[in-house]
């Protein structure tokens, strides 16, 4: 705790970026390239505090700078003849890589985007003078390279702080979160103790998911598989919707005056003892006892179904399954910290059989907006531009369009641009401080890295805090830009002025337009991603194949992860919004279950479930975020019919899973409905 609040973490990194942009910068010397400094902003741009990170980041880079000069290579030449078109193709460019990476929404993205505007880097100073345009791009690309190599080199063998690390902390540490959230359920705590811990483990999930892109480039010794951790995500995310549904049907039973029987009120006490001890070695072993409890204890569906026999089936069922996931989480963070392949259970090696990407949520119209809007500032930039003959036009026209790319994933650009454009002026002035008081008086390659060590610590310190990161790396980039660091000193204020003024014209240029072509606000943003869970939802419930049920709450989860900080930043309260998507979550497994019911069973009983659906599907279909509708009455009808007509079905098995579907749709949708009734026929 000490050394934390003292920074020595935040030293410690800025001192590996600088020795690596140091590195980076006498290896591009020694070997005889004329703009070294690119080679230095590199080490800087890929510095990250974990080394699997800085890994995967420079892998990403290097793939998407190659692809870069390539497209700018293909281009430039071209259209060499027509610089209006070659600008056009340039910006098409980096609106199309823009797009994918904005759908990727993985780290990985780095590629498309770094593709996109490298081409820009490359190509817009070679619209007036195409002949070079082989030869800048080669340069780049190695320079690049350097920088990328070094950063690697230094970050992952000084005093790495591997990615395996932070992961299995943090697993930890969110199965605690995630069996203490249970145990609140299976309590029935305030509603506000559960809402802030499904937000937290909404985010957590996808915490986990970002740090397993980088888990195969780690530095660490032993590491833990990628689809270990898929698997792990898979059944954090079933524990979110069924604590929930059990915490619904308590409060329900008791509402009713049917409070769950003394051996279920045991059992849950039982329940919430095991999740209180996450490291028991008998664990295993008791979760498959309390499994079998609830089973013993459900009651059997009869033809005359009572709605508290199927509210305490629901609560028995879902139980059941709630123990049998945190029993899988828990075996498979043993996996995860397991030195071999083998699976320590058969549970887990049921679990590895079945992995899968994870999929995530994913808006085309957002992406193409942002796109199309850093296309407009391409061409309206590049209008001006070339109109006027602006010399250091084409820098300006850059420093847009790589801001727009930058920034584009943001629901607001313009304040995130602005923080940069401020990074910037402070770049610029320490820049001109040093090439023209303190550089000259350098006069070996030593002397050079001492005199730029104040400035470069200071500054890797606050990069590495989130609150200045964003100044910082505007100061940085810029500053190193300007300050001089070619294969040969020539300090020339002409030129150092032109290049300051076109990158501020530039950075602010980018800050009206993104205004005019990209924002729409955190309101609009989270309002589409309630459209989208409602969109899904109402798809899923007309599809008549199998269910995906861990791809439906894997982009709900995702989503809720996305909403909860927009909704944060409008000053609401994310509560209700929150246990709204939830019940939507639960909705969305409910329909699952139906569908796969209609597959198993017989034609009269697909016959009376396909109205339900269809009846789930108009009600989402007609939901509006501004103004949402209750359920129509004609739906609560059409599941009470169901529930009616599939408890007398001959199967025991499908009897019980209708019920349980059927139970759980109702409770979601019309939870102050009067109790089910037998609907005679």
């Amino acid at each position: 705790m000490i050394l934390e609040r003292f920074g020595t973490r935040e030293a410690l990194f800025s001192l590996k970026c600088f020795v690596a942009a140091m590195l980076a910068y006498y290896v591009a010397l020694r070997i005889g390239l004329t703009r070294p400094f690119w080679a230095v902003t590199t080490a800087y741009i890929v510095a990250q505090p974990l080394a699997g990170a800085v890994l995967s980041k420079a892998v990403f880079r290097v793939l998407g700078t190659v692809l870069g000069g390539v497209a700018a290579v293909v281009l430039v030449p071209n259209l060499v003849n027509a610089p209006e078109l070659l600008v056009a193709a340039l910006a098409l460019w980096l609106g199309l890589c823009l797009y994918i990476s904005l759908l990727d929404r993985t780290p990985r993205a780095y590629i498309f985007l770094l593709a996109g505007y490298t081409a820009s880097i490359i190509g817009f100073p070679s619209v007036l003078a195409p002949g070079s345009v082989f030869l800048t791009a080669t340069l780049r690309v190695q320079e690049i390279i350097i920088g990328i190599g070094c950063a690697s080199l230094v970050h992952g063998l000084v005093f790495p702080q591997t990615v395996t690390a932070t992961l299995l902390a943090r697993v930890d540490a969110i199965l605690a979160d995630a069996e203490r959230w249970s145990r609140d359920s299976l309590a029935t705590a305030g509603d506000a103790t559960l809402d802030r811990d499904r937000r937290r483990l909404a985010l957590d999930i996808n915490e986990l998911h970002q740090l397993s892109i980088h888990l195969p480039f780690d530095t660490a010794r032993l590491l833990p598989r990628v689809r270990t951790l898929r698997a792990l995500q898979e059944q954090l995310s079933m524990v979110l919707p069924l604590a929930s549904a059990i915490d619904d049907r308590i409060v329900e039973l008791a509402r009713a005056g049917h409070a769950p029987r003394p051996a279920a009120v045991a059992l849950i006490e039982d329940v919430r003892a095991w999740l209180a001890v996450p490291q028991d070695d008998g664990r295993a072993a008791t979760a498959q006892a309390l499994i079998d409890r609830a089973r013993a204890l459900e009651p059997d569906v009869t033809d005359d179904l009572a709605w508290r026999d199927a509210l305490r089936l629901s609560l028995l069922a879902r139980l059941a399954d709630l123990i049998a996931a945190h029993r899988n989480c828990r075996d498979l963070r043993d996996q995860l910290w397991s030195a071999t392949r083998t699976p320590v259970s058969d549970a887990v090696r049921e679990l590895l059989a079945r992995g899968r990407r994870r999929p995530l949520h994913r808006d085309r119209g957002i992406a193409l907006r942002a796109a199309a809007g850093t296309v407009a500032t391409i061409l309206l930039g590049s209008t001006f531009w070339i109109a006027t003959g602006w010399p250091d036009g084409a820098g300006a026209v850059l420093i847009a369009g790589v801001c727009c790319a930058l920034f584009g994933n943001s629901d607001d650009p313009a304040p995130m641009i602005r923080t940069f454009f401020y990074g910037s002026i402070l770049g610029l002035v320490v820049a001109g401080l040093y090439a023209f008081v303190i550089l000259p008086r350098a006069t070996d390659f030593v002397t050079l890295a001492a005199l730029l060590a104040p400035a470069l610590l200071l500054g890797g310190m606050f990069l590495a805090r989130p609150r200045w990161m964003l100044l910082m790396l505007g100061a940085m980039l810029t500053g190193l830009n300007s300050v001089g660091l070619n294969d040969r000193f020539g300090a020339s204020f002409d030129s150092f002025l032109n290049t300051g003024v076109s990158t501020l014209i530039g950075t602010l240029f980018a800050v009206v337009t993104v205004g005019l072509f990209q924002t729409i606000g955190a309101d609009s943003s989270a309002r589409r991603l309630i459209r989208a869970g409602w969109r899904e939802l109402a798809a899923r419930s007309d599809l008549p194949g199998p269910p995906d049920a861990n791809g439906w709450v894997s982009r709900m989860l995702d989503r809720i992860g996305l909403l909860a900080p927009r909704l944060a930043a409008q000053g609401q309260d994310p509560g209700k919004p929150l246990l709204d998507a939830l019940t939507d979550l639960r909705v969305g497994v409910t329909v699952g279950e139906l569908r796969q019911l209609r597959i198993d069973g017989s034609p009269a009983d697909g016959a009376t479930i396909t109205p339900v659906l269809r009846g789930v599907a108009a009600h989402y279909r007609a939901l509006l975020p501004h103004r949402p509708a209750p359920p129509e009455p004609e739906l609560l009808a059409g599941i009470d019919h169901a529930l009616t007509r599939l408890a007398q079905s001959e199967t025991a098995d499908l009897r019980r899973r209708a019920v349980l579907a059927l139970t759980s749709l109702r409770r979601n949708l019309f939870p102050a409905a009067a109790p089910y009734a037998q609907v005679l026929p």
